[in-house]
């Protein structure tokens, strides 16, 4: 006989069967089965996303490291760390240097004892262009080093000289250097004065001449090392053609009248400015080289007079941010794409710059800092109907049995000017010549185009650079001269003669 359990509030009944929750370890609930197996398949599912995740981002970093490599394969063979530069040097002798016209300009000697030694056959004259190899590297000899310290000579012949323990022959470079433009560029400069002058094609971006003073010799570079490095007043590795920073002066005027064309485009021909040899505005005072007095000046007798008050007058007149745009556009604020050690030219023109600023920079003046070979740059745009043309000193690579490495060819920047304000800008430089301030360039077996400059580096005591730059012949430009002579004063006195003689020198 079944017993019935008396419950708590008196009444009888059956048993009922109670469900008896999951059981709990400590706090946490033990879960079921396919719960388990749930939680499992989201956890492998998880994992899996990561390993996908990070195998997808390790092939997408071995690619990247391959490709950089493959595209970068000079600067990091270049680069002092990297152990496979020492490897080429202790397998190759360095490979030479080459003038335009076939003249050894750096070659590797190696004496009775097997020592080897860089010999520099022209001394001074192309210390800054071609540079150096010991000591770290400069000019050309940094520029082309990867190709210098490799050999494309036959395997055969790399096998023959493995097999009597002799280097392999480096890779030659062909550079775009004329030696009869670098020795007259020089001997103009003299011993007196330091600065830079630099020759180039305006066409194809052909550098002829690079000098810079002062110089040194690279053949006694281990020698003269250690008191260069420890005189912090010495300048002598400093490269003035691409590494100087100048205040412009008035060869900015190529510039200033640029703009002003640009702003002005249905007036600018009938601009108007009476000079009286300053100009007043606010606390500010603008006075013409030597207080001259111009008188009424059109844009066209405002250039090749180089009107200081005048060009002071259009600076006051531009838009700030358009001014901005054209300086930016001409490379200035910007690292100029050149394949040689170089520095950035300044110019900030921004929405509050102030009318003084805006003063000065119209004249080259204040703020403004330049390199010779930007404004060679430039000129040469000018020269070349609006188009940019990147200068470049390497043309060729050959091995040592004269097989073609890599080619050199010429490359455009693109147009920083319409052919028509190209147009303007050359009559007005042709003006300079004929009437203006670089007269000591009419009346030669060439026409001659260009603007001087008397760039002030110290207004208390009145001192200034002296600037040329320009090109000939005006009709057809074949060349372009760029001159800074440091601390000699007029451009049209010291620099013209300069500029004139590099330019007999080519059409001799």
């Amino acid at each position: 006989m079944k017993t019935m359990k008396t419950m708590k509030n008196g009444k009888t009944g059956k048993h009922k069967k109670k469900r008896i929750p999951a059981r709990k370890d400590g706090n946490r609930r033990i879960q079921k089965p396919d719960e388990i197996q749930k939680r499992d398949g989201i956890k492998k599912k998880e994992i899996m996303q990561v390993t996908y995740f990070f195998t997808a981002l390790f092939l997408i970093l071995s690619i990247y490291i391959v490709t950089y490599a493959a595209t970068h394969e000079e600067e990091l063979v270049n680069n002092s760390y990297n152990p496979r530069q020492q490897m080429l040097i202790t397998q190759n002798t360095r490979g030479s240097i080459y003038s335009a016209d076939g003249e050894v300009l750096a070659r590797t000697v190696t004496d009775d004892n097997g020592k080897s030694k860089r010999e520099y056959p022209f001394g001074n004259l192309f210390a800054h262009a071609v540079g150096y190899a010991s000591h770290g590297r400069m000019g050309i000899e940094a520029q082309m080093n990867y190709y210098l310290i490799n050999s494309n000579v036959p395997f055969s012949q790399k096998a023959e000289n493995e097999a009597a323990g002799k280097k392999n022959p480096g890779d030659n470079v062909y550079t775009t250097l004329d030696v009869k433009l670098q020795e007259t560029a020089s001997e103009a400069m003299g011993v007196v004065y330091d600065g830079a002058i630099v020759a180039m094609n305006p066409k194809t971006g052909e550098v002829y001449a690079m000098v810079s003073k002062p110089d040194f010799d690279p053949n006694q570079i281990d020698t003269i090392w250690e008191q260069v490095i420890s005189d912090t007043e010495s300048s002598v590795l400093l490269n003035r053609v691409s590494q100087g920073m100048y205040p412009a002066g008035s060869t900015f005027k190529i510039v200033t009248a640029l703009e002003y064309i640009r702003e002005n485009p249905d007036s600018y021909s009938g601009y108007r400015y009476d000079c009286s040899g300053s100009l007043t505005h606010g606390e500010d005072k603008i006075s013409c080289y030597h207080g001259t007095k111009h008188g009424s000046v059109d844009l066209k007798k405002s250039f090749a007079k180089s009107c200081n008050t005048s060009f002071a007058n259009m600076g006051l007149s531009f838009d700030r941010k358009s001014f901005g745009d054209t300086v930016q556009k001409l490379y200035f604020n910007r690292e100029l794409p050149v394949d040689f050690a170089s520095s950035q030219s300044r110019l900030i023109v921004e929405e509050d710059t102030t009318d003084s600023d805006m003063m000065q920079n119209a004249i080259g003046q204040g703020k403004t800092q330049i390199s010779p070979l930007h404004l060679a740059m430039i000129t040469s745009a000018v020269a070349n109907d609006g188009e940019m043309m990147k200068p470049y000193l390497v043309s060729e690579v050959k091995s040592a049995d004269h097989t073609t490495v890599k080619k050199y060819t010429s490359e455009s920047l693109g147009r920083v000017m319409s052919k028509e304000e190209a147009a303007v800008l050359k009559e007005y430089m042709q003006e300079v010549v004929k009437s203006g301030t670089a007269t000591k360039l009419s009346g030669l077996s060439y026409t001659a185009a260009g603007k001087t400059g008397s760039a002030e580096y110290n207004t208390v005591k009145g001192e200034s650079h002296a600037w040329f730059t320009g090109y000939a012949p005006a009709d057809d430009p074949e060349i372009v001269v760029t001159v800074i002579i440091e601390r000699a004063g007029s451009g049209g006195d010291y620099a013209v003669p300069i500029a004139k003689r590099v330019f007999d020198a080519y059409f001799e």
